[in-house]
This record gives C-alpha cells, structure tokens and sequence, in this order.
C-alpha cells in the first residue's frame, strides 16, 4: 500500500491497449458522438499512463479500482491527482471502504484531453469537447435525459482499464472523473462523477453503492425539484426498500429485520421510512438519511453489509495454502495465507475430521502433534471473516466471506525436506505511516516442518501476540497520541521489518458568522446565538501529507462530511432555519435535517449540539468536540 495520502507516484507503467469490451454508454440512452473524427478505443489506450496509487497485493488477487480522468489537458493533470486524492480520502473515510482498504489496488489511469471540460456542460448549449472517453452531462448531450447524468464512452474506458495488468472485468471497478465542477455523475457498469464540484468527492462512493453494490436510489424524486409521487410496484427486489411494515418484516424474517431498532450509522435509528425509487409514498427504506438519499452521510448499516460482501466477493480470503491436489504426509506442516482487513482479523479454523483442533487461529498447523491413526483423514482450514458488519447467515457463509481448504492426509506418506529461507512475503507497507486502528500484518515463508513465528515490539518494548500471530490489532494497545515505531522480526534471523504508527490524528477547527451574542457556562461548550441564518467553516490541520476529511452532526444525527457550500467549495456550510434550496434540493437546515423542498420547514428554534472531527488521511479519527448554537425566533415588531 502507498501512501495514505493518495499523493499519486510519478513511477508509471506505460503499457499498450489490451482486449476491448463491447461498446457501450453507462446511465439512460447513448451519448451523442462529438462531431468531426472521433478516436477508437486503441488510439485512446496510446496516450495513455498508468500510475499505481495504492498497492495492497498482486492485482489478479484484488479488487482493483481504476480511476480515469477525462477532459483533463496535459497541463492540466495535476489537477486530475488533486481530484484523485480527495475522492480517494473521502472514499475510505466511509465504512465499509475503511477497513476493507487493505482488499484494494487504486491504479489512475492519465490519459491527457486536446481539450478541456465535458460535452454539454453545464447545458445542453455548451460546446461539445474533444476529449478521449467522451464523457458529457445530460445522458452524453442527450435532451431527454437529465442534467445531472454524466456518461463515459465504455468501450473507451474498458481500453483503458485493460492496461493494468491483472484486472479484469471481474475483479476491477471503474471510476470516470469529468474535468468539471458541475454537480454530476451516474453508476451502472462503471461510475462517474464529476471531478471538482464541492460535493463530487460525495458523488464517488454513491456511484460505487449502484455500479458495485447494485444499491438503489433512496431519493423520493428523479427530476429535481419534482415531487415522485406514489409508489406503485410490487414488492422491489432491492434490499433497502420495502413495501413491508416492520411487524411483517420481523414475522417473516424479510428485509432489514435483523437491524431494525439499531442506532443508524447514517443517524436516527433503523426502521421504517416512507420514500425510495423516486416516490414519495408507498415504498419504504431502512434510515431516514444514507448516502443513497443523501451525500454527505454514511451508508446506513443494510446498504453497508451489502457492500461488504460485494467488496470481498472480488477477492478470495484464501490467497494461498498448502497444496491440496493430491494426499499429504503426516510429518509435515500445513499452512493457509489469509487476506488482512484493516478493521479486524479473519478467524481460521482447523478441523480433523470434523473435530476442531484448538491453535487460537493460528495460519500454520503441525500435523507431527496430532499422532494421527493410520489410513486417510480429512484436514480442513475454514478461514471466515467475522465482521458485525453482517448479520445475515447466508451473507456470512458465502463465499465472500468464508472459505474452506480442505486435505486429504495419511501418515503412510512421507514428505520430502524443503529448503526454504526464513522471510516476510507479504506485509502492511512499511513505506508510509500506519493508524493507531488498523490491523498490520506481516506473511512469512513455510518450511515444510514446524512454522515461522513472528514476534512483535512497539516503541522498543516486546508486545504479546499469541494464537494468529500474524496480524497486530494496533487498536488493543491503546497507544498515546503522537508518533511510535512498530517492528516485526522471525527469531533467529536477520528478517525485520518497521512501521511509523501515527496515533495522532489531525485537529479541527471552527469559525462562524458574527452572532448576536455569545454565552460562556462553567462546565458546558461555548454558546453562540443567532436569529437567523449563520455560517460555519471547518479547518483541519494534520502534521503529515494527505487529504483530511471533516465532519460534524447537529443534535447527535448522522456524522456529515463537510464540503463547504454546494455552489462553492471554498465557502462555508451555511445553516438556517428552514435551510437553502439549490437546483431543488435543500441543505443547511438547523435541527432536524430536510433534503427536498417537501419535507417540514419548521424551524427547530432553541438550542442545538453542533459536534466535529477529522479522519485523517491514515485514517485516524479524532475525538469529538462541541459547540452549542441558540437559534431563536424573530420578534414582530
């Protein structure tokens, strides 16, 4: 893994174009062809450069995202890794791509534009670009099709996916960036979105919901601004809509049943909310706000399980393991290497016979202390991710996220002495600073008897590791804030291997508008009063390089990611009491949030608990602070 900064390495692959996947247009209808001579797809691929972002493994064993920029001038891809990087922080400030970083390659793909910008941007009437994958707004300049749809030539972008070598359609995600501010983007066989408006870093993991977790729409509306009206379908096969109330849900185990009564990780508990699939009655959606309704907020915990197991389905728990093809001796050790979440360990389980064999989970197993009968047993390894991320059995025994090995072993076989070196072959890269909550692994080599084992030190000072010792849970150390050294070494040998772990997450900091006045109480945050709308602007300050994602929640809600104001990154969140309407949607509303000019525009006059924190671009999160804000209501005169 590279930097957690997601500063873009100027080493490059330069490679030529691969197999092309048939043509077509992500989102509704084709986009219209830009006139003159257009490129094909293997003119595309010439100019183009691959640079690995991130690298956690060989990419025919990861999920591998290809990030491509469009409408970027050669002058003007800086701006492209700029883009890059935020999107990329943003991304894996969001569960599940938090602790499933680890399962994933970011590669960018520079491909520079003649010219810049995207067709049809911002209307219908701007001028069309020349640019390698044809991106455009309006379904790809289509008058039927609606502003907001950004499309990307496919079969453009499949040309330049297929020069990352070891990715696949299988196993690889592909995001399309617009050199645009305008707000836009889409997801179907690809996602895209919009490079530089304040909330396309939002966009990102939206799309991604659609392209990869086949999530739908939460939004109660299509055209913007227009309510959707009723609901009239039958039963949706989506997961996170419902016609269903939760006394039949729970009857019929259907649905989000598990979660239902669960404090929401988009805020407010999970349950019933009327609106989904652009209506605005009759469906029903677990949370009142998600990053499918609204950006800006978490997936909620149902579409979260089902990105989690869409995440691990593109890659295999197992990476490697004793052979298996043919019987094995007695006299000999058999090994599994396991995959390595940031957020947790895999369990592995051995079995004989069906009988479980007790090693504390440990990724080697000695045959020569079992003291096997004679004739053939089965050995088992089951390596299984017990994240509380799932809770549906069926999710948790797929094979996303369970995997069995299984031997066939008689002590009539003898196995031949391997010559095998003692060293890591696999490991958290040591090459950037790791987070005080992440897991850190190092892999070993396997001789044929006995294992490697690998000890762990923090700061000088030998830390205990029994069962797996392979993974390092940082978070049960509760290290001190600031800067440790983490080392891992095989005894007996010169193998070493060191880590900066940076328990220091970055700091924030708030500035509102002028109020009418402000209130100091012993034992209780600084209160500002206002009788109207107010402005605040988040600062986050870290001592390393990287992106820094803020966030707040008003009154305990679902922790928001700032983005400054819709029509301006560089301006401050803007809070009032009914909030602002902008291109139909409405934002800033104090107190209880409201997404579409429909919903309640009461005032929540009085007191309100404004908290914020930062995640840092390691992925460290800091402690919550807080602020109160007094709204009050105007006086008649």
């Amino acid at each position: 893994m590279t930097s957690p900064g997601i500063r873009l390495r100027r080493a490059v692959v330069r490679l030529t174009a691969g197999c092309l996947l048939t043509a077509g247009l992500v989102g509704a209808g084709p986009a219209t062809a830009v006139s003159g001579e257009v490129a094909g797809p293997a003119d595309v691929a010439d100019t183009a450069t691959v640079v690995p972002v991130q690298t956690t493994g060989p990419a025919d064993k990861r999920f591998n995202l290809v990030v491509m920029g469009d409408g970027y001038t050669a002058e003007e891809m800086p701006a492209f890794r700029a883009d890059v990087e935020k999107h990329l922080n943003v991304l894996w400030s969001i569960e599940p791509f938090a602790s499933y970083r680890s399962y994933i390659n970011v590669w960018a793909v520079e491909v520079p534009s003649p010219e810049s910008g995207v067709d049809c941007d911002p209307g219908l009437g701007a001028p069309r670009r020349d640019t390698p994958l044809n991106m455009g707004f309006w379904g790809g300049c289509d008058p039927n099709s609606v502003q907001r749809l950004l499309t990307v030539d496919s079969a453009k972008a499949a040309a330049l996916a297929d020069l990352v070598p070891g990715t696949s359609g299988a196993n690889r995600q592909i995001v399309a960036l617009a050199h645009s501010d305008t707000y836009g983007g889409a997801g179907g066989s690809y996602a895209t979105a919009s490079g530089g408006n304040a909330l396309s870093s939002l966009i990102t993991p939206h799309e991604i919901g659609h392209s990869l977790g086949k999530l739908q729409d939460e939004y109660d509306y299509y055209a913007r601004g227009v309510a959707g009206g009723p609901y009239s379908g039958p039963e949706p096969s989506s997961l996170h809509h419902t016609l269903l109330t939760e006394e039949q849900m729970r009857e019929r185990r259907a649905k989000w049943w598990r979660w239902l009564g669960e404090r929401s990780e988009a805020g407010g508990v999970i349950g019933r909310f009327e609106g989904g699939l652009y209506s605005t009655e009759g469906v029903w959606r677990p949370s009142k706000h998600s990053i499918m309704k609204t950006l800006g907020y978490a997936f909620d915990q149902v579409e979260r399980e089902v990105m989690v197991q869409a995440i691990s389905a593109k890659v295999n728990l197992v990476q490697a393991h004793t052979p298996d093809t043919a019987p094995i001796g007695a006299d000999r050790s058999v090994w599994v290497d396991a995959l390595h979440p940031l957020g947790g360990e895999l369990d592995v389980v051995w079995r004989l016979d069906g009988r479980t064999i007790g090693t504390g989970g440990a990724r080697t197993l000695d045959l020569r202390a079992l003291s096997l009968s004679p004739g053939n047993h089965t050995l088992t390894a089951t390596v299984s991710d017990p994240t509380p991320f799932v809770r549906d059995p069926a999710v948790r025994g797929s094979a996303a996220l369970t995997r069995t090995v299984s031997w066939t072993v008689n002590r009539a076989l003898t196995t031949q002495e391997e010559d095998v070196r003692a060293a890591f072959t696999g490991h958290t890269p040591t090459t950037s600073p790791v987070a005080a909550r992440s897991v850190v692994h190092a892999d070993t080599t396997h001789p044929t008897r006995g294992s490697l084992a690998v000890r762990w030190r923090l700061d000088g000072r030998t830390v205990d590791n029994p069962g797996n010792d392979r993974d390092l849970d940082l978070r049960s150390l509760r290290l001190t804030p600031g800067t440790h050294v983490l080392t891992a070494w095989i005894p007996g040998t010169d193998a070493e291997l060191r880590w900066t772990v940076d328990a220091r997450p970055a700091t924030g900091s708030y500035e509102l508008s002028e109020p009418l006045r402000t209130v100091h109480r012993p034992g209780r945050p600084v209160e500002y009063v206002y009788d109207g709308e107010f402005t605040m602007r988040l600062t986050a300050r870290d001592d390393r390089p990287g992106s820094v994602v803020s966030q707040f929640r008003v009154d305990g809600d679902g922790w928001y990611t700032y983005y400054g104001w819709p029509t301006d990154a560089d301006a401050p969140f803007r809070f009032s009491p009914g909030g602002t309407v902008i291109d139909g949607l409405v934002h800033g509303k104090l107190g209880t949030s409201r997404a579409v000019p429909w919903d309640d525009a009461t005032p929540d006059y009085g007191t309100h608990t404004v908290e914020y924190r930062t995640i840092d671009a390691a992925g460290n999160v800091s402690a919550a602070k807080s602020f109160l804000v007094t709204l009050v209501e105007p006086q008649d005169d």
